[in-house]
Order: C-alpha cells, then sequence, then structure tokens
C-alpha cells in the first residue's frame, strides 16, 4: 500500500512539475515612433506588459523624437544650449560618432535639414533646388561639428540639425529587449518598424526565430522571398523602393541625401539588410550602405567581416541581382 501512495504522489508531482513548467507564447503589439512594434517572449504564464512598452516609448520619444516639439533634441534643434540630455540620448550619438568616423562620414545624423529640403513625397518629383541654398545647408552638415560636454550638445554651427531617425528606431528594439533580458526572459523577438532584434529560440515551436527579408517592390506590395535564422543577432533593413523621386528622364533618386554633394543619392542599389549584435548598429550601416552604392558597401563588408550584409541590386539589363556578404544567410 505504502508503494502505491509513494507512485501515486510521484505522478502527482510530474504531472504538477509538467503544468508548472508548461511555455507560453506572449505576444504584444501597438504603436510607436510613426510606426508599429510588435514584442514575442516565451513564459511559463500569460504575461501583459503592454503599459511597459508605452512607457518606453515615451521616455525615448522625450529623448530623440524630432516631431515632438519639447524633446530634448527638438529643443536643441532650437538653439536650446541648457538641455541636459539622457542616458538613451548618450548612447545614440556616441553611437553615431563612432560609425560616422567609421563610414568616413557618410553616415551623418546631421544630413536631415537638407532631406527636408528636398521634401520626398509620395509623389515628389526632382526638381532643382537652388545651388547657393544647397551649400548654405552644407555648411551646416557634418557630426564633426557637434560635440558632447558635460551631459550638454555643443554645436560650431547654430543651424546644425540633429536627427537619429536612421538609428533611433534600431535603438528602441535594443532597449525593448534589454527590458524583457531585465525580467528574465532568454527566448524573445522584438520588431519596431521592421527592425527586428532575437534573443534565443520560438522553444513553444521547437524552431529557431524566423525572419523575413522583404522584396524590392515599387508598387508597395509586399513579398518575401528570402528567409533567416535569427538567433542573438539584431537585423535592420533599408531601401530605396518605397520612398524616392523621379527626374524628367524618369531616373530614380533614393530619398539618402549624398553628405558630400547635398544632392538625393542615384544607385542601383534597392535594399540593403544588415545583422549585427546590436539593432542601433545594424540601423545604422544599412542606412549608410544605401548612400555608400553597391560597389563601396562591397568593399567595406570586405573590411569588416563582423558585418553581415545582403544587397538587393539591379544589373545593367535592370534585373534584380542579389549578394549576401559575410556569411549572412539567406535561406
Amino acid at each position: 500500500m505504502m508503494k502505491k501512495v509513494c507512485y501515486l504522489l510521484c505522478l502527482l508531482l510530474v504531472v504538477s512539475c509538467h503544468k508548472e513548467n508548461k511555455l507560453t507564447l506572449n505576444f504584444a503589439s501597438g504603436n510607436s515612433f510613426g510606426t508599429t512594434y510588435s514584442v514575442q517572449f516565451i513564459a511559463s504564464e500569460k504575461i501583459v506588459m503592454s503599459r511597459s512598452y508605452d512607457s518606453l516609448v515615451l521616455v525615448i520619444n522625450a529623448s530623440m523624437s524630432t516631431y515632438q516639439e519639447d524633446s530634448a533634441i527638438s529643443r536643441i534643434n532650437k538653439g536650446d544650449t541648457t538641455v541636459v540630455v539622457d542616458a538613451h540620448f548618450e548612447k545614440v550619438f556616441e553611437s553615431a560618432v563612432s560609425i560616422y568616423k567609421e563610414t568616413a562620414g557618410i553616415f551623418d545624423p546631421t544630413i536631415g535639414v537638407l532631406v527636408n529640403a528636398w521634401d520626398f513625397g509620395p509623389e515628389g518629383k526632382v526638381t532643382a533646388l537652388d545651388s547657393l541654398k544647397i551649400d548654405s545647408l552644407l555648411a551646416t552638415v557634418g557630426l564633426d561639428k557637434v560635440r558632447l560636454e558635460h551631459g550638454k550638445i555643443v554645436k560650431q554651427h547654430p543651424a546644425t540639425f540633429l536627427d537619429f531617425n536612421a538609428s533611433a528606431k534600431g535603438y528602441a528594439v535594443d532597449v525593448f529587449a534589454d527590458f524583457l533580458a531585465s525580467k528574465g526572459y532568454t527566448d524573445y523577438l522584438v520588431e519596431i518598424g521592421g527592425e527586428i532584434r532575437a534573443k534565443g529560440r520560438n522553444i513553444v515551436k521547437q524552431k529557431p526565430w524566423r525572419i523575413g527579408v522583404e522584396d524590392p517592390n515599387f508598387d508597395a506590395s509586399q513579398s518575401y522571398s528570402k528567409v533567416i535564422s535569427l538567433m542573438n543577432e539584431a537585423m535592420a533593413t533599408s531601401g530605396s523602393y518605397r520612398k524616392y523621386k523621379v527626374d524628367a528622364a524618369g531616373n530614380r533618386y533614393a530619398h539618402i541625401i549624398d553628405t558630400k554633394t547635398g544632392y538625393p543619392h542615384q544607385s542601383n542599389l534597392l535594399s540593403v539588410s544588415v545583422v549585427a549584435p546590436t539593432c542601433m548598429e545594424a540601423d545604422a550601416y544599412a542606412t549608410a550602405f544605401m548612400s555608400m552604392g553597391l560597389s563601396a558597401t562591397v568593399s567595406f563588408l570586405e573590411a569588416h567581416p563582423a558585418l553581415k550584409a545582403y544587397l538587393i541590386y539591379e544589373d545593367d539589363q535592370q534585373e534584380l541581382q542579389t549578394k549576401a556578404l559575410n556569411g549572412f544567410a539567406a535561406e
């Protein structure tokens, strides 16, 4: 009889443990940074953390949103020299300075004033800006004209306009991911506006996190012909196929401005997906590579094997071609 009781107790214990160890794929989504976000993570129960995500969005926007008039960056751009920036701002600024130097000024968060001047809209056409106007704006461009001293931004030129949109969204992905990690979660996928960071696996389905690489469709449709497994890495994509202008000859110009000339960049490189340790880095490098163009990007990646990239471009016959570099695992 004692053996039967012990057996039943052991059986109940096994069943109880099985129930406690049952894993749940938690999912949340919402609006943020002018786009949408989605978060997936594995836990032992259903957990709602939407308010936490919204709080993170508010903090980052208060620091770096150029659309929020009272944000730190907006006040700095208006000439307020009393602004003391927070740790989020400092991290993004320091990363931007590093990548600015690494790319010889091709990645430049002060180029936004020229992007705005060219006014890339959904129906936009390339029209000639006055060359004197371009030269005047270029005089304010250059991250080397900006420095961070004792928590404050100091600008050589008062009209220099800071805009971290090329890396702040990726940074926000990292902040979401770090928040989940701080709660002890080891398997998650964070996505904001197509920028992604993954950790661990989707162990509920016993599969790695699978990410689609979007095709460059000029008709605004979405299709994914390439899929990769992402584990303990981040991926960001930049493309010229959604936002561009067309001149009288039918040439397409990307919304990315050449930091040396001040003119829109014309290139056969349509899309760049970069895999890096952080989404902030992936986001920034993807933007830089679109500005570099195909040949310079390939050369840069040969010298920087730690960065993985997938390039989609048009050849001389306007046929789509691809290049996977440094072990970018397209399947």
